[in-house]
């Protein structure tokens, strides 16, 4: 049996990261993100915009995907306060 290569549109239709995390996909529209541990902030994920640090996660997450639901989260509330 041949396999069928699937196609960029079929792929993307299983997984959107706008669909998963829409508040970071809204944030980086805007401002950006940062992902990785920086020891000035003791946090490994952070939204940011031209003011500054609007929101850091903790300093470590078991998994980098608990870190991007933290992140969206963490967006998400700042929309609710901010918009």
């Amino acid at each position: 049996m041949e396999k069928k290569k699937q196609s960029r549109e079929t792929q993307s239709n299983q997984y959107s990261f706008e669909s998963a995390y829409p508040n970071i996909a809204r944030w980086v529209m805007d401002g950006w993100i940062e992902i990785g541990y920086e020891y000035n902030t003791d946090s490994f994920v952070r939204a940011l915009d031209e003011g500054g640090m609007v929101w850091q996660g903790k300093s470590k997450y078991p998994i980098l995907e608990d870190a991007l639901k933290d992140l969206d989260r963490g967006i998400a509330k700042w929309f609710e306060e901010n918009d």
